[in-house]
């Protein structure tokens, strides 16, 4: 805490440039190395980036001045490269999921546990004004005792505008897997964590037809399930109901809603930071829209890493590898129940992360405590 921690980026495809946006504002975080599979790729970020070098994938996890790895791989190679990370006493911070299955996720969290490091996983999104307004109400107790969410992300498909979406359709990709850690990560921030899932899935499609890029017009197959529904039982009883879908075309539900005894709450993207939350109250006539209460302000993709920065040695942060860990679980857990048709337990927990105080500043948000 109190000093710039030593960022290098393994994966230099197109989120990284949210990143480097973010990390220009954010003192607490230094970037000194890019690596990607493709050395053209590294050495155009880092020739854009004063002081930032080009190394291979080993040449970046040897290197004595990164204090963490920030994995931007597929989530195939998700666990492969932080293992490797840890293994040279780094810590790290990856793209969701956290791995691309619950064992390889077992594994990065024990090997993190020995090695002394911090894990932290996207996504971030959760810690900005958004659902850290959405949460405070309903701490405060806006809307009375948690009845129950809803989830719903509708889009026909992401080869409609993404140039190699092979992947999405994939065993490790699909609507849930893709989609599923924004919402899911959003519903255990504000309900708490689950214990049990029931899951139906299926798809309407065997093929699917890119629409952009060079390979404009090319045919890939379809071999995951592309819509997927899940019912969660949070540990304190409230029940969400999760839509994914890569096959439906719109929908005009909220993104999450969340409903209680005395009110509901309709809460923005959780693929997003910000975004504006509206309640209902039973006492009401109409929706209202609630001041911005709580959350970092202006936050981007990377404050997740800020904050692990700024968290004490032995707590977890609040984008921490614990909750991804059982974030993947749900998500995995909904899936096998699709598969067997039963009702599944969900083997792992995760506390609620801290709650974020209305500020700017990760380190801030740690200097003073919530309720002070």
């Amino acid at each position: 805490m109190g000093k710039p921690i030593n960022v290098g980026i393994i994966g230099c495809g197109a989120i990284i440039a949210q990143y480097l946006a973010t990390f220009r504002r954010l003192e607490v975080i230094e970037l000194v190395a890019v690596a990607d599979l493709d050395p053209v790729r590294a050495q155009a970020v880092a020739d854009e980036n004063d002081g930032v070098r080009a190394l291979t994938v080993d040449g970046l996890i040897a290197a004595d001045d990164v204090d963490l790895v920030l994995n931007l791989t597929i989530p195939a190679a998700h666990a492969d490269v932080a293992l490797k990370a840890i293994a040279a006493g780094k810590s790290v911070y990856g793209e969701k999921p956290l791995a691309a299955t619950t064992a390889e996720a077992r594994q990065v969290l024990r090997a993190a546990e020995a090695a002394g490091v911090a894990v932290g996983c996207a996504p971030d999104t959760v810690l900005g004004t958004g659902i850290q307004t959405a949460r405070k109400a309903i701490d405060d107790g806006l809307i009375g005792a948690p009845i129950s969410a809803t989830a719903t992300m509708v889009t026909p498909g992401h080869e409609r505008w993404h140039p190699n979406p092979d992947f999405y359709y994939q065993p490790g990709g699909g609507p849930l897997l893709d989609m599923g850690p924004y919402y899911v990560s959003a519903l255990v921030t504000l309900l708490g964590p689950v214990v049990s899932v029931t899951g139906a899935a299926s798809h309407t499609r065997a093929e699917r037809t890119i629409g952009s890029g060079a390979r404009e017009g090319e045919v890939i197959p379809v071999s995951i399930d592309s819509h997927v529904t899940g019912i969660l039982t949070h540990e304190g009883g409230a029940l969400s109901t999760l839509v994914m879908s890569f096959d439906a075309v719109r929908t005009k539900s909220s993104n999450i809603e969340v409903h209680g005894d005395r009110g509901s709450l309709a809460i923005p993207d959780p693929n997003l930071f910000e975004g504006d939350v509206e309640l209902f109250m039973l006492s009401g006539d109409s929706w209202q829209t609630l001041p911005v209460s709580a959350g970092y302000i202006d936050s981007g993709r990377g404050f997740g890493i800020a904050d692990l920065a700024a968290t004490p040695p032995g707590e977890e942060p609040r984008a921490g590898g614990k909750l991804a860990y059982h974030v993947l679980d749900v998500m995995e857990s909904v899936l096998e129940s699709a598969r067997i048709g039963a009702v599944v337990p969900v083997a792992s927990t995760a506390s609620r992360p801290e709650p974020v105080r209305l500020t700017a500043s990760p380190e801030d948000a740690r200097a003073q405590p919530i309720n002070s």
